[in-house]
């Protein structure tokens, strides 16, 4: 496509989403006043995110509450309890404009109740069995009862009870009916954390949205009321846990003068049901132990972490663990001893293990000073090679974090193959919800149908349930515990992320975390309403731009599946073509005058395809079992120049896998494809063999560019040629 014609075609488009939130968090509330919802003068901040309880005036719906109870009954006291409590009297009061009586015991009358399964069950004598529910789920209960209804929210947890009731309110906020309510549900994974990457002098790495909420000079804020809110937000959609340190920890976290500053952290989060985590420095035992080694198989290392570890326990008893990235990027590890990386998690897991603490470690690990000259070299594997073959080294309460690809999260990633090579050992998925190499909060990226790519892709490691979010949760293998981490960066500007629609990122990883098999466009449509209000237009506006973002963004900083053309050398935003090659971070995307795209084929490349999964053990077809989005991602797509064009259909092995195979639609999908796309890039089709034909410089400048996907060391078939970039319309995304 000639470059004027690209940006008459998608600019404009990329500046309204660009647009967009500054448009609706600039406007007063009168000017997008909702239907069923007050209007008012006062601009909304953002700060209540999805939690605005606006009041509903359209009678037609809050009349289907008019026989909600009036009481509402807490027969638990703990701190969490007692947040859902206050949680259902402001949800309701502002909703319904209707102020609930609290009791402490039940009623003769109608009431709200809230409270373990085993007091509920006590209370309530109608309530029967209760459904069959892991930790932190819930069960809603509506229950006919001697002349009175009995609104039941009851849980095996405290935090379950809050996570019913944020429920509750969510189907009142979106009108459903909660008269006939019994509905039970329950977490997909134990592990639903959020990680911060906060420094103690209060700046945030990656982060895009003011300075910490935690720390400030050195020191954990005085005032942490907006801390106290962040927890609640994360309470909402049922995260259970939030590392507030960044991953390039500063090892002062852990000094007996700073644990009782940690400690108030704690405290605001707790009666929101949130474990407080940090991030650890490996070299701590040498850089503040007083030792002279950080060998993690030497005695007085491993007392190091047992004493420090204590000493955290005893300033915080529900501590949740730690996060360790280690042997990355310059980060102090176990191979200056030359150990392995289970040799390191297991000293800190053994520390944890008597306290039930986890260990979150990184498989973020890379050699960022390899040869850019070696072809074989290829970032892509460097987890992979790292863990695969210490499965079954590491300890039950360790986790390996695996980010949702084998690079560092880019606009468009296949799965990591790591997620499907370790059987013995848990796993959590790390997403970013913070926008580093997706638009950083400046451009509009909704990056749910992105990761639910990752999430239902099925990585062919078991006969079947070995989907990726399967595999994390513990379920495919059985193991104890694993799950979702999200990278989210909040700061103190009024909209949490700095874009009042990035929101619904945080908001989608919550509910991911929660329940995997919710699509983008329902969550994106929760999330709108419980933000916006109802009204129609606002609705479908903001959907729209929120499902269309995420491949206008790929197309304009990352097509094909090269890898992002922003700056990686520097802020990571803004074109940076060049900065990507010629050094050791291998986000090589090998452009030039001849093609584009990394070879990564088992027969002439990286050899990155042995470690992808494909049903019936054949190896993987490049490009026939690629989708057209991310072919440069696994092999060079050689640049033809061609000056007559002619619409056509993709092949048949493009739009459908073949019949029989487990393998095509699925591996399409997670090297690139999107789950339920219908939006095509144009497709052109020309005839003769795919090779390059000679030419001159003069002459390629003067043509129009195409690229032809080949078959390394078949390049004399003939395959579909299309232009750069995909400029297919339509969603992009899951129903």
């Amino acid at each position: 496509m000639p470059f004027p014609r690209f940006c008459a075609r998608w600019l404009p488009l990329a500046a309204g989403l660009a647009l967009a939130g500054a448009t609706l968090v600039a406007s007063p509330a009168s000017r997008v006043a909702p239907i069923g919802v007050t209007e008012t003068a006062e601009a909304q901040t953002g700060d209540a995110a999805w939690l605005r309880y606006a009041p509903i005036v359209d009678r037609a719906v809050s009349g289907r509450y008019d026989g909600l109870p009036a009481v509402v009954v807490s027969l638990d006291s703990s701190p969490v309890v007692e947040s859902a409590r206050q949680e259902i009297v402001r949800g309701v009061r502002g909703m319904l404009g209707r102020t609930l009586r609290i009791e402490r015991e039940l009623p003769s009358e109608s009431a709200i109740v809230l409270g373990t399964l085993a007091a509920v069950g006590k209370a309530v004598k109608g309530l029967g069995p209760a459904p069959a529910l892991e930790p932190d789920g819930y069960w809603l209960k509506t229950v006919a009862e001697g002349g009175r209804t009995l609104v039941v929210v009851g849980a095996p947890n405290e935090r379950g009870v809050l996570y019913g009731t944020f429920a509750l309110l969510r189907k009142i906020a979106m009108g459903e009916a909660v008269s006939t309510l019994d509905e039970a549900e329950s977490p997909a994974a134990p592990v639903r954390w959020v990680n911060e990457w906060d420094n103690l002098d209060g700046s945030i790495e990656r982060g895009y949205a003011g300075r910490s909420i935690f720390f400030e000079g050195g020191r954990v804020l005085e005032d942490l009321r907006r801390a106290q809110d962040y927890a609640r937000l994360l309470a909402s959609v049922g995260i259970n846990g939030c590392a507030i340190s960044n991953v390039n920890a500063d090892a002062r976290l852990l000094t007996p003068e700073f644990l009782p500053q940690i400690a108030r952290v704690a405290e605001a989060f707790r009666p929101w049901g949130v474990r407080l985590a940090i991030s650890l420095d490996f070299s701590s035992p040498k850089a503040i132990g007083g030792l002279t080694t950080f060998d993690p198989l030497d005695p007085g290392v491993a007392r190091f972490w047992r004493d420090a570890i204590d000493a955290l326990y005893r300033a915080i008893p529900d501590f949740g663990g730690v996060v360790l990235k280690a042997d990355s990027e310059g980060r102090l590890g176990p191979a200056a001893y030359g150990r392995t990386h289970a040799d390191a998690a297991n000293v800190i897991a053994r520390a944890l293990e008597p306290h039930g603490g986890l260990i979150f470690y990184r498989g973020f690990v890379y050699d960022h000073h390899m040869d850019w000259r070696d072809p074989k070299n290829d970032r892509a594997r460097a987890a992979y090679d790292n863990f695969q073959k210490l499965d079954g080294h590491f300890d039950d309460n360790v986790v390996i974090q695996i980010k949702h690809g084998p690079i560092d999260f880019q606009v468009r990633e296949p799965a990591s193959p790591l997620f499907g090579a370790l059987e013995k050992t848990n796993e959590a998925i790390e997403l970013q919800i913070t926008q580093e190499y997706t638009g950083q909060q400046r451009h509009l990226c909704y990056l749910v149908p992105m990761w639910k790519t990752v999430l239902d892709f099925d990585m062919a490691a078991a006969a079947s349930g070995s989907s990726v979010a399967d595999l994390v949760s513990g379920r495919t293998f059985h193991r104890p515990t694993g799950g979702f981490v999200g990278v989210s960066n909040v700061g103190r500007d009024a909209t949490w992320l700095g874009h009042p629609l990035a929101m619904a990122n945080l908001y989608g990883f919550g509910r991911l975390a929660w329940a995997p098999a919710l699509g983008a466009r329902r969550i994106a449509e929760e999330w709108t309403r419980l933000t916006f209000g109802d009204d129609r237009k606002v609705l479908d506006t903001v959907v729209d731009l929120q499902l269309r973002s995420w491949p206008v963004y790929e197309s304009y900083t990352g097509p094909l599946g090269a890898g992002t053309l922003t700056d990686i050398l520097g802020p990571h935003f803004g074109p940076g073509i060049e900065s990507s090659e010629r050094n050791g971070w291998g986000q090589w995307h090998r452009a030039d005058h001849d093609g584009i795209g990394m070879d990564r084929t088992s027969a002439t490349g990286t050899r990155l395809h042995r470690a992808v999964p494909v049903a019936g053990g054949r190896a993987l077809r490049v490009p026939r079992d690629l989708p057209r989005r991310s072919v440069a991602l696994h092999a060079p797509r050689p640049v033809h120049p061609r000056a007559a064009f002619r619409q056509d259909r993709d092949p048949a092995h493009l739009r459908q896998p073949p019949r029989g195979s487990r393998s095509g639609g699925r591996l399409r999908r997670a090297v690139g494809g999107t789950a339920g796309t219908s939006g095509r890039p144009d497709v052109r089709r020309g005839p003769g063999p795919s090779r390059v034909p000679g030419g001159s410089r003069r002459g390629l400048a003067r043509r129009r560019l195409q690229l032809v996907p080949a078959h390394l060391g078949d390049r004399g078939r003939a395959w579909p040629r299309r232009t750069l970039p995909g400029t297919g319309r339509g969603r992009a995304h899951d129903a």
